[in-house]
């Protein structure tokens, strides 16, 4: 059974999405973070605007894992796949000290009616669950 997860975006990375200019979402932590090793092929993506609504959901396509990560490291990923992710070089050197990541490859990007929901913390990426699902469509447990 595929997961769901709400992603949230700043306004310029859910804007490129929605346009179809950026193809993968990337996540990277100093510790291992919210998502690492819990998104898989097949997985539901409710894409929502930071500070603001659920505007669209996502497929997951394909998703990489990446542990032990240097500077070297982060920028041969820089170099590989920021054609698709499209960070700007200040994006990447804010993660120049993050030592775990994930890639993830958008697939079936649908807006849908915006909704808003009640969310006060600071995560960025929540794996949903029955008891945690923010009221979301298509959640156990949620309408």
């Amino acid at each position: 059974m595929a997961n769901s997860h709400l992603v949230i975006l700043k306004k310029p990375y859910l804007d490129a999405i929605l346009e179809g200019r950026k193809r993968i979402e990337s996540r990277f932590y100093k510790a291992k973070g919210h998502g690492f090793g819990c998104v898989f092929a097949g997985d539901k993506l409710f894409l929502k605007l930071s500070s603001g609504p659920v505007y669209a959901t996502a497929a997951v396509a394909v998703v990489k894992n990446f542990q032990n990560l240097t500077p070297e490291k982060i920028l041969e990923l820089k170099h590989q796949y920021n054609h698709d992710i499209g960070g700007s070089d200040e994006h990447w050197r804010g993660r120049m000290d993050c030592t775990c990541g994930f890639l993830v490859w958008l697939k079936n990007v649908r807006t849908i009616e915006p909704v808003l929901i009640s969310k006060k913390d600071w995560r960025a990426w929540v794996v949903l669950t029955e008891k945690e699902n923010f009221g979301l469509p298509g959640i156990c447990g949620s309408k």
